[in-house]
């Protein structure tokens, strides 16, 4: 089996099992308090964050330089921004958010997006992991599959 497959393999399995894991625990568990609720996506977020600041910026910048790493975190950030600003113009024009079928609607697009632009780069960033070392590489699929848990878990909460 060639590294290309091996890798996507490896990628496609931990941020499914992550997800999949999330969603059991999400129907599963119907009433789970706020306050593990917010320990959980903190958890998750930590365990982002100090991959981004403790391995993935570091290996970039021995590989690339500052202005790279500036202009992906910036492009990254106007991203996010402008697709907000979009999809609040489009739901203010169109709909009016009187009922909370409609506020559904835009928070499940939103998502939706969010959701899409935010599989995208974890699957690059696992496949760039693997590519610059094994152990970089297994390190961010777990990290990757971690965070994926409480994403499942909301993404279920709607089934429960």
């Amino acid at each position: 089996m060639n590294n290309l497959l091996k890798t996507t393999l490896i990628g496609l399995f931990f941020g499914t099992f992550g997800t999949t894991i999330g969603g059991i625990i999400g129907v599963t568990f119907k009433n789970t308090s706020k306050k593990f609720l917010s320990f959980v996506l903190a958890f998750a977020s930590g365990l982002m964050i100090s991959i981004v600041c403790f391995d993935l910026i570091p290996e970039a910048f021995n590989l690339t330089g500052i202005v790279n790493i500036f202009i992906g975190i910036m492009f990254g950030i106007v991203t996010m921004i402008v697709c907000d600003i979009l999809v609040d113009r489009k739901f203010n024009n169109k709909i009016k958010f009187k009922d909370n079928k409609n506020t559904l609607l835009k928070t499940g697009i939103i998502v939706s997006i969010g959701l899409a632009l935010h599989n995208f780069p974890e699957g690059l960033a696992i496949g760039s992991g693997f590519e610059a070392s094994i152990k970089l590489g297994l390190s961010l699929a777990i990290a990757i599959c971690l965070h994926d848990i409480p994403e499942g878990r909301f993404q279920s909460r709607q089934y429960a």
